[in-house]
């Protein structure tokens, strides 16, 4: 059985997966938090020193980012690759100019205020459990606390472009994302569909950002399927 790693987005935990750890059940599963570093890099590295030797790796939006340099620096300890709700571009400019300001906030004490009027409100879809994934999206921000948001604030400000990288790709690759995702859209997902060689793509329909949360059964059915190609 090929040991699956789960990378999550940013400010979350593993409750990001919840869904599809309680489903995956016996299967050999090893969550990597994105802290103690503030490059894509370091984190990448990170994720490495502690991974198994061979490994399946799946990362959602953050997660999905550092995933990419992961297979970048080492491809042959991936076995197969899902990256979900992701963008394999460096960050735009005018993105990168909010960070600065939103890690002055949030040291200053705005946690909380940040991710509720900055963050959140992009995450979801419309849907009977936007409420409670809300609520549970900003209990992983305050969880993981300031120095994180700094920190991977910083990450994804300085990533690097993984376009080329993914043309490298041999490996099974599932791109999914969901249909309503205003942060990671369909066409970045479409886009890296096109570069990574015999690649399949899932567009998951009635969510957002996080499909793993806001459509559990559709998610966890696809990354069964792309465990067991």
């Amino acid at each position: 059985m090929t040991p699956l790693v789960l990378l999550s987005g940013m400010m979350c935990d593993g409750r990001l997966y919840g869904p599809q750890i309680a489903a995956f059940g016996t299967r050999a599963l090893q969550f990597s938090p994105l802290v103690g570093a503030d490059t894509v890099q370091a984190l990448a590295a990170q994720i490495l020193a502690h991974a198994p030797p061979r490994f399946a790796l799946a990362g959602l939006s953050m997660g999905g980012i550092v995933a990419m340099e992961v297979i970048a620096q080492a491809p042959d300890r991936v076995a197969r690759l899902a990256l979900l709700d992701t963008n394999p571009r460096a960050e735009l400019p005018d993105v990168q100019a909010r960070r600065e300001p939103q890690i002055a906030k949030v040291a200053a004490g705005g946690l909380a205020e940040v991710m509720r009027d900055e963050m959140k409100p992009n995450y979801l879809t419309d849907g009977p459990n936007r409420a409670a994934i809300l609520d549970l999206c900003m209990d992983m921000a305050l969880s993981l606390g300031p120095q994180v948001f700094a920190d991977q604030s910083r990450a994804l400000k300085n990533r690097p472009d993984q376009q080329d990288a993914l043309r490298r790709v041999q490996v099974p690759t599932l791109v999914l994302c969901g249909r309503d995702d205003a942060l990671c859209p369909v066409e970045r997902h479409e886009l890296m569909h096109r570069l990574i060689p015999h690649s399949t793509l899932q567009i998951i329909e009635n969510a957002g950002h996080l499909p793993t949360l806001e459509q559990p059964d559709k998610t966890t059915a696809a990354l069964v399927r792309w465990m067991e190609d």
